[in-house]
Formats: structure tokens, sequence, C-alpha cells
């Protein structure tokens, strides 16, 4: 996500490398590096020239405290603007109604139907509502379909009119039977065409006037930079909508529709979304979005990823056994399979401050865990529970069962006993492996 950008923005700031001072003449090329960058990345150039003319002004000039070198100063400025160019703060999302209503818009192909499913799951899972789904796209017979899928993934209802071509009345139709099913938000997917055009703003705008959404949500497939700032101003124009999702981060995205549609529409970015999994779904936070840009990580995301995954109750028996030394094949499937749940491995590592950077041509493929669970799932019980116990006679079977070789078993097996040995010492460590400031 965003690397050219970061990489390019990193390299710009190698030009004020040595520098005691940020002035008017090393700050340069800089300024010329960071507006290319921009551009690069599909960002139009009213407003890279904007932007970088602001963090010309803020920088020149600006003392050099000392242990703070100018690079990192105009790492610091450009961060504060991205932020405020991204919108400044997380706006909340309005799910308050009796039935707060959703309205969902966008282009054929955005990633509308599928955004529609991971909102669901949102609802339901982190907010505890009760939605209703609401197949509005009467023209194909596919996007009802997906919708009924991904619904029965999440564990909830979709009303559909099979045979009624009017969106508008079975979205007020949809919403009746919430009011008599006890459902509180109902989410409308509406039609999708390939490209702006008059039928579909009409029909959007009257379920809008028919219905009057709490939210009304603007779809975009972010891989589509500019074009996507430009439809999003399109749709605007003709609906007022309250927020916008950014799909497909996961993609080769250049960046320049995160960065420029809250400038162009002054609409906040309330979602964004990446992958096919129903739980890849995150509030934008663009203080986090900055810094990821920046090659800084998202620390805080990454630890809200593994709150939202790790029982508190499961991680006080698993610190309890790792005190006695006790961890063993069960626990680490455990483990393991709950880290799968927080989504792509390759993401969740760029968030580590630093890591991006170091494993940007590293390919890491989500089923590198197969092996290994293989392996466990080939033990038995008494053999999970009790690692010191595999005899090589075990281990061939174990072998022979994950369909490894006996040589790949053997490596597993000492680099479990080496990480056992990583949580003993850190268990004799003062305040036993924890930082200062960390709960007991």
């Amino acid at each position: 996500m965003f690397q050219g950008l970061s990489e390019k923005l990193e390299s710009a700031f190698k030009n004020l490398k040595g520098e005691a001072r940020i002035n008017d003449l090393n700050i340069a090329n800089t300024i010329k590096d960071i507006r290319r960058a921009l551009i690069d990345a599909d960002v139009n150039f009213k407003i890279a020239k904007e932007f970088t003319e602001k963090v010309r002004d803020k920088a020149v000039g600006q003392k050099v405290i000392n242990a703070v070198s100018p690079g990192q100063l105009m790492v610091k400025i450009v961060q504060d603007e991205l932020t405020e160019l991204m919108g400044g703060e997380a706006v909340n999302f309005n799910a308050v109604g009796n039935p707060a209503v959703i309205l969902i818009a966008g282009l054929q192909g955005s990633g509308k139907t599928t955004f529609t499913g991971k909102l669901a799951n949102h609802l339901k899972n982190k907010l505890g509502k009760s939605p209703l789904l609401v197949a509005a796209d009467v023209y194909r017979p596919a996007a009802i379909d997906q919708l009924g899928v991904l619904a029965g993934q999440v564990g909830v209802e979709v009303y559909s009119e099979v045979g009624n071509t009017d969106p508008v009345a079975i979205a007020k139709a949809a919403i009746a039977h919430a009011k008599a099913n006890n459902k509180n938000v109902v989410v409308i997917d509406t039609a999708g065409r390939l490209a702006v055009d008059e039928a579909m703003m009409l029909e959007v705008a009257a379920i809008k006037a028919a219905v009057n959404p709490t939210e009304i949500l603007f779809v975009v497939d972010s891989m589509t930079g500019q074009d996507a700032v430009n439809t999003a101003k399109a749709f605007n124009d003709r609906l007022d909508f309250t927020g916008v999702v950014l799909t497909k981060l996961d993609g080769d995205t250049r960046g320049g529709a995160a960065l420029t549609i809250k400038y162009t529409v002054n609409k906040p970015i309330k979602f964004v979304s990446s992958g096919e999994k129903l739980d890849t779904l995150d509030i934008f936070y663009p203080d986090r979005m900055a810094q990821r840009i920046l090659g800084m990580g998202d620390i805080t995301s990454l630890v809200e990823k593994a709150q939202a995954q790790f029982d508190e109750v499961e991680a006080k028996k698993l610190e309890k056994k790792i005190k006695k030394n006790q961890f063993d094949f069960q626990d680490f499937l455990t483990q393991l399979q709950q880290i799968k749940k927080m989504g792509n491995i390759k993401d969740l590592m760029g968030m580590i401050p630093g890591v991006g950077k170091a494993i940007k041509d590293v390919d890491i493929n989500d089923n590198a865990f197969v092996g290994i669970e293989a392996m466990i799932n080939s033990m038995t019980p008494f053999e999970r529970a009790n690692p010191d116990a595999l005899t090589p006679s075990r281990k061939q079977r174990i072998a022979k069962g994950a369909g490894k070789d006996l040589a790949e078993v053997n490596a597993f097996m000492k680099q479990f006993d080496q990480m056992k040995q990583m949580m003993k010492m850190m268990n004799n460590m003062p305040m036993g492996g924890r930082l200062p400031g960390m709960k007991r």
C-alpha cells in the first residue's frame, strides 16, 4: 500500500541529510521531490503544489533542536500536512436510529456489494447491531445472489423482492420490514453503472428522498486514482453524501484518491477496505495513514487488531503456561490461528515501525503457516501436549501425515524449542519480560 509514494518521499528527505538548519537553498530540491512524488501518486498538480507550499512555509527558518535533524523535522511537518490533507481526524459513523438507514452508492465494480457485507459484519460483531441488508440493485441478479452469500457468512438477513424492478418501493418496504422485525440498521445496496450517468443518479437520488438515510456512503475503488476523485465529486454534487469508503487498498494503489478525496469533496473518509475477507474493514484514521505512508508503521492499529482477536481469559491461561515452561504445540497452533484472523500477514508486518521497508520485496504468502498447521494437526492430542515425547518414529509418522520430509519436521521442532527457550529467558527477566508500565 502506497509503496511507491513512501519510497519517493524517503528519497526526498535525504536532501537534508547533514544539514544544520532548513533554509530556502537546501529545501528547494526536497520540496521539488515531494511534489513530484505526489504527482506520480496521481495527486492533482494544483493540490500537490498547494501542499508543498504549505510544507515549505512551515519548514523554512525553523531551528533544529538537539537530537532532531532537519530531515526528521521535515518528516514531522510532512506527516502533519498529510494528516490534515486526509481529514485531520477520524469521523464517527452514525448507526443510531429506529432504524438507522445506511445508503450505499458507487460505480459498478468499486466493491460496493462486498463492502455492504463487510459493513454488516462490522455492525453486528463490533457495534452489537442487528442489521438488515437490502438488495436494491434490480438490474444484476448476480448482485442479489452475492449479497445473499455475504449475508449468510455474517449471519444476517437480506431483504429482496424477486420480480420487483422499483428500487424505491423495495427500500421503503425493507424499512417497514426492519421495524416489524426489530432490525435497528438497514443497509441499502444500490445499483451502479460502469460510468456516471443520469439514470443512475436519478435513481439513487430518488431512494435517498424516499428513505431519508442516516448515512450515505460513497464507495470508491482506490486503484482508480484521480478518476476516483472526479467520480466522487460527481456523486457528491447530486447526493451530498456523508462519507467515503476506499476499497482495494491492498492492490497496486498509488494513493492519489486517499490523499485528495477529502480535499476535493470536503467529505471524510470513514472506512478503508482491503481483501475479500469480511473482517478486513477498518475505520479510517488520517494520522495513522500518514504514518504508514512515511514508513513509520501503525502500531496502534496492530494492537487494536490483536485485542479484537485475543481473549483476555485465554491470554492469562497462556501466560501461566509460559511461566511454567509448559507452552505446547496446541498453544502454538491456537496462536497461529488467532494471528491469521487479524488479516494479511505482510500488511500486519508493515504496521511495525521499520519493518515495512525491510519486507517490501519479500513475498510473504498468507499460506506460509499451512505446513506448520499440517504438522501439528498430524500429532495426537498427547503429542501436542508433550513436545518432549516426540520420538524419531513419532516424527516419521507426523511427517508422513503432513506430507512433509522428516527434515522439515525436525527443523520445525528445533525452531519450536528455540522459541520456548526465548520465552523462558524473557520470563526470568526483571518484571517477567514486561516493559515498564505494562500490567502484570
